[in-house]
């Protein structure tokens, strides 16, 4: 156990720290929270649980964000885009064929669409027709088989952390805002300051 952790802990301190971040960044703030688009994010099998706990984290610190899983997109679900709109695509191999042809179709509907990905190889197809690419560095998995998405999953989960806290701080996002969309559960009661006056209650509406 201790290896492993060790060894996951490496992959971490080693994804290449770059200008792409503050660029990423820059992005999200412009296209989000200035021109009043979203940040929609996308992946495929365990790339895609990654992509939708970042478009949920993203939306609960004050930037909208949705997931659009690849497949459906290309059943209808890509008219969810919008011009001012951007994606934040996430591969590790930087080859899948639903996300290639997911930034592909979304250059068609909104022509000039940036595009950021999160890759393992940072000269695949995604990252060389990509806006930002952060590259995670691509350190082996600490599966047994070097197959199972473990440790680069584990750095896709870290990069899409690093973007959602630089993205509040660059927007000055404030406990007070927090409480707003995140009413519920122990985090509403401490973002709120443990003020039961502010919760709504059953008592103050009727439930049909």
């Amino acid at each position: 156990m201790r290896s492993i952790l060790e060894r996951e802990a490496r992959a971490v301190e080693n994804i290449p720290v770059t200008d792409s971040y503050e660029s990423a960044v820059s992005l999200i703030v412009e296209h989000v929270n200035r021109r009043g688009g979203k940040l929609i994010t996308s992946g495929m099998g365990k790339a895609g649980q990654i992509a939708m706990n970042i478009a949920t984290t993203f939306c609960s610190t004050g930037t909208p964000s949705v997931f659009l899983h690849p497949s459906e997109a290309q059943h209808g679900d890509l008219g969810i885009i919008q011009p001012d709109d951007l994606l934040l695509v996430i591969s590790n191999s930087g080859k899948t064929r639903e996300i290639v042809e997911l930034i592909h179709l979304a250059g068609i509907l909104v022509p000039g669409i940036p595009v950021i990905v999160i890759t393992g190889d940072k000269d695949s197809p995604l990252a060389q027709n990509a806006t930002v690419t952060l590259w995670t560095g691509g350190a082996a998995e600490v599966c047994p088989l070097g197959l199972t998405p473990t440790t680069s999953t584990t750095m896709m989960t870290v990069i899409g952390d690093v973007l959602v806290v630089a993205t509040m701080k660059e927007i000055d996002f404030t406990k007070e805002e927090y409480a707003k969309r995140h009413h519920g559960g122990y985090l509403g009661h401490k973002s709120s300051g443990g003020d039961s006056s502010s919760a709504i209650k059953n008592k103050d509406y009727e439930i049909y």
